[in-house]
C-alpha cells in the first residue's frame, strides 16, 4: 500500500512539473521591457496633426483655424481746447503744434504757471529785484526792466506795489517753429501801486486806489528740452 501510493505521488508530481514547463514556454517570462496596461486618461489626448512638407512646427489643435482678424484700436483722442480756445482757431492749431512737439506739455498747467511768473515779476520789478527777474526774463526784455529801475534808483524815486488779484489770463496766440513756442497770454489783474520820491511824496499812482492793468506778455520755450522754465520774451500794453 505504501508503495503505491509512492509511485502515484511521484507520477503527480511529475504531470505537475510538466504542465509548468509548458506554460512557461507559452506565455513567456515577464522583462520589465513590456507596454503598459491602457490608461483611459489616455483615451482624451489628441495626436498632433501631420506637419507638412518642410514643416517642423508641431502644430497646436485649432491653430490652422483662420485667425480672427484684429480689432482696431481707439482712435486717439482729439485734444480738448475748451476755455482755451476756439476749434479750428490759430490758438488751437499752435495748441496741438505745442502737444505734437511735446505731448506732455499741457496748456492748463502753463497758463497757471504764467499766472504766478506774472505776479512775481510785477512784484520783483517794484522791489527792485534784479536776482528774481534775471531768472524769469530774456536778456533783451531782462536789460529793458534794470533800466528801469536804475533810473528810479538814480532819482531815488521808491515803487510801491499791492498786488490785488488777476482776473484774467487767456491765451490769445501760440507759435511753435523748430521746437521753439512763443504763448501769448492777455492779462487783467488788479493792483495797488505808488511811486514816492525821497521825501516820500506821491509822484505817480494811488496808494488808495485799485487800478485794472491790461497786459500783454509772451512767454518762450524750446519744447521737449530738459529745462521746464518759460522766459517772458515780450511785453506791451493790453487794453
Amino acid at each position: 500500500m505504501q508503495d503505491s501510493f509512492d509511485i502515484t505521488t511521484v507520477i503527480f508530481l511529475a504531470l505537475a512539473a510538466f504542465v509548468i514547463w509548458r506554460l512557461r514556454s507559452v506565455l513567456g517570462q515577464k522583462t520589465g521591457t513590456e507596454r503598459s496596461p491602457f490608461k483611459p486618461v489616455e483615451r482624451n489626448r489628441m495626436e498632433p496633426p501631420p506637419r507638412g512638407d518642410g514643416d517642423n512646427v508641431v502644430r497646436l489643435p485649432g491653430a490652422d483655424r483662420a485667425a480672427a482678424p484684429e480689432r482696431p484700436g481707439p482712435a486717439p483722442a482729439t485734444p480738448d481746447w475748451s476755455g482755451l480756445a476756439e476749434p479750428g482757431s490759430a490758438v488751437a492749431r499752435g495748441l496741438d503744434a505745442a502737444v505734437q512737439a511735446e505731448p506732455g506739455f499741457d496748456p492748463r498747467s502753463f497758463l497757471e504757471g504764467a499766472k504766478g511768473a506774472y505776479e512775481a515779476i510785477v512784484m520783483a520789478f517794484a522791489k527792485g529785484d534784479r536776482k528774481t527777474l534775471r531768472s524769469l526774463l530774456s536778456r533783451e526784455v531782462g536789460d529793458g526792466f534794470e533800466r528801469a529801475i536804475d533810473e528810479r534808483e538814480k532819482t531815488h524815486r521808491v515803487m510801491e506795489t499791492t498786488f490785488v488779484s488777476i482776473d484774467k489770463a487767456d491765451i490769445v496766440g501760440v507759435d511753435v517753429r523748430n521746437r521753439v513756442a512763443q504763448i501769448t497770454v492777455h492779462f487783467v489783474s488788479h493792483l495797488i501801486t505808488v511811486t514816492r520820491d525821497a521825501e516820500g511824496k506821491t509822484v505817480d499812482g494811488n496808494a488808495e486806489a485799485v487800478v485794472e492793468v491790461p497786459d500783454v506778455w509772451t512767454f518762450s520755450r524750446t519744447l521737449g528740452s530738459r529745462d521746464p522754465n518759460w522766459l517772458l520774451v515780450a511785453t506791451e500794453a493790453g487794453s
